[in-house]
């Protein structure tokens, strides 16, 4: 593993994606495929692929549990570390001793040994679990020999790899290693939900043998937002094709005569939430993959999003639930038929099988130009309007992902409330990199004291990776939706919330309150019932 933790290194320490790509390729061209499959996989951040629903089951605790007995860390020790570095991995890594030291049989840790590993730790169960866990952590603690292996073991277990790699550069860094043809390995990862399995294909010149994958999600087809009211330049060219798009969740359909399953866009499974949607694609013949939308509807309409949130992540479906909150899948695509995959199929063709699938279902469309004004209609080029903007107060960061895994970029913000300063919502974009930069520097020299911050934690409901600090720098919130929630201390949340802007004009003493929260929240619901 110090091998992939070096070029993990490099990866991190590059922003040009080719070289990303480059770097990436010659570690996997040397790799056996022993341990190609598990590299490739661990390269996207997860100790699984994606069309693996197996967990860990890890908790921070368990590895500091394991570091303690592998490598002798102490509390206050790895307590300074991590305030400094605000990722386990960094933070647990230099504290690494050579096995030798701990009496322990030195083994060679491989991604083949790594995932071995994994793999018998997410298949613990019973009374003993837990602790078979923490003996497997310590193992594979025990097998690492240098900082920077043991920093990128750590990262993989607790899926914070955050080298800047999104998975469709391993895609490219496969296609570079083994000369493969690159749209064979797009259509290989998208219908296998596997790269590593892909990697080991393209190696040796069969990734016309991947099969289609029923019941492992599909990485989803995302519209490109544009703004409202703009001069719409993006529609300017060519023709495209118009319908509604209905505020609700985004879910992908797996039907085969055994089972249904149903995905969320983060590719979790959400079946057991919307039993009546299961229930209603249990009667399709064949196999087949849906992409559509579930919608809160009664008596024929379809209802705000909010609605929809006394289903969310719900585990056990009362009849009373479903008859208060009756939903509907809104399906406007179709991704696999039979043994037949169809994503690399023009749209014109899915839409025509999608219509022999249902012969008596035909969604109100209209082919257009950028003559039609648009403003009226829903695109893949999806028109983003905000609802309303709120002045904030950021009181917690933490680091982000990716490219700005070395910069705070992640803000917890709230608003002032009766007795002091209440969450609201979390952003990760809408400024410039120059901005994220110079504000980590500012974050970092204005974090609260220890006691300070602990209270914080307790008072805000912030989570343990958010660093606490001053709460002085006001940032304007765009946003679609505000909804009530048990989320954040202020009872709301905001939907798809984005930073507009810096507010260095603006105290803290300035910002909104919870009373124009609520404002705009009554706004939003007597609009509704006027539509």
């Amino acid at each position: 593993m110090l091998a992939f933790a070096q070029t993990c290194d490099s990866i991190a320490a590059t922003a040009s994606k080719l070289e990303k790509v480059a770097l990436l390729a010659a570690y996997l061209r040397r790799l056996d495929d022993a341990d190609l499959a598990p590299a490739a996989r661990f390269f996207t951040g997860s100790p699984f692929a994606s069309a693996d629903q197996r967990s860990l089951g890890l908790g921070g605790r368990t590895l500091v549990a394991a570091a303690h007995v592998a490598w002798g860390v102490g509390n206050d020790d790895l307590r300074a570390a991590y305030r400094v570095t605000g990722d386990l991995g960094a933070a647990l890594g230099p504290f690494v001793r050579p096995a030798v030291d701990l009496g322990l049989f030195r083994e060679t840790l491989t991604p083949a040994l790594l995932y071995a590993y994994l793999v018998e730790i997410a298949s613990a169960s019973g009374k003993s679990a837990q602790r078979r866990r923490q003996v497997l952590c310590e193992r594979i603690l025990g097998a690492c020999t240098d900082p920077l292996e043991a920093t990128y073991v750590i990262k993989i277990v607790t899926g914070e790899l955050r080298i800047g790699l999104r998975e469709g550069l391993i895609g490219d860094a496969v296609t570079q290693a083994f000369g493969a043809d690159p749209p064979a390995v797009r259509r290989a990862a998208s219908a296998a939900g596997d790269i590593g399995a892909v990697a080991v294909a393209a190696k040796h010149a069969r990734l016309d043998e991947i099969a289609i994958a029923y019941h492992a999600p599909i990485a989803f087809m995302l519209a490109t937002p544009i703004a409202y009211g703009s001069e719409y330049k993006d529609l300017a060219a060519g023709s495209w094709l118009v319908e509604d798009k209905y505020d609700g969740i985004r879910a992908q359909a797996h039907v085969t005569p055994e089972r249904v399953s149903l995905f969320s866009r983060t590719l979790n499974d959400v079946s057991a939430s919307y039993p009546e949607v299961v229930a209603a694609l249990r009667a399709l013949p064949g196999s087949i993959i849906l992409d559509g939308e579930v919608v809160a509807e009664r008596d024929g309409r379809v209802l705000p999003f909010r609605y929809l949130q006394a289903r969310l992540q719900r585990k056990d479906v009362s009849p009373e639930m479903m008859a208060e909150v009756p939903v509907r899948y809104v399906v406007f695509d179709i991704l696999a038929h039979n043994d037949r995959f169809l994503l690399d199929e023009p749209l014109t063709t899915r839409r025509a099988i999608l219509t022999e699938v249902f012969p008596n279902c035909h969604p109100e469309q209209r082919r257009g130009t950028a003559a039609i004004d648009v403003a009226e209609w829903l695109s893949w080029l999806k028109l983003k309007r905000e609802l309303a903007t709120l002045d904030c107060v950021v009181v917690g960061v933490e680091w982000g992902h990716g490219r700005r895994s070395q910069v705070l970029s992640d803000y917890t913000f709230a608003v002032r409330g009766p007795s002091g300063l209440v969450p609201i919502g979390k952003a990760f974009s809408g400024l410039t990199d120059v901005e994220i930069a110079e504000m980590t520097a500012w974050f970092l020299a204005h974090r609260l004291p220890e006691d300070d911050a602990a209270r914080a934690y307790a008072e805000l409901g912030l989570g343990r990776r958010e660093i606490v600090v001053e709460p002085e720098i006001v940032v304007e919130i765009a946003f679609d939706i505000i909804q009530r929630s048990g989320l954040h201390a202020s009872g709301f949340s905001l939907r798809f919330p984005r930073i507009a802007r810096l507010r260095p004009d603006k105290p803290a003493s300035e910002a909104d309150t919870l009373a124009r929260v609520v404002e705009i929240y009554e706004q939003m619901l007597t609009r509704e019932r006027v539509d």
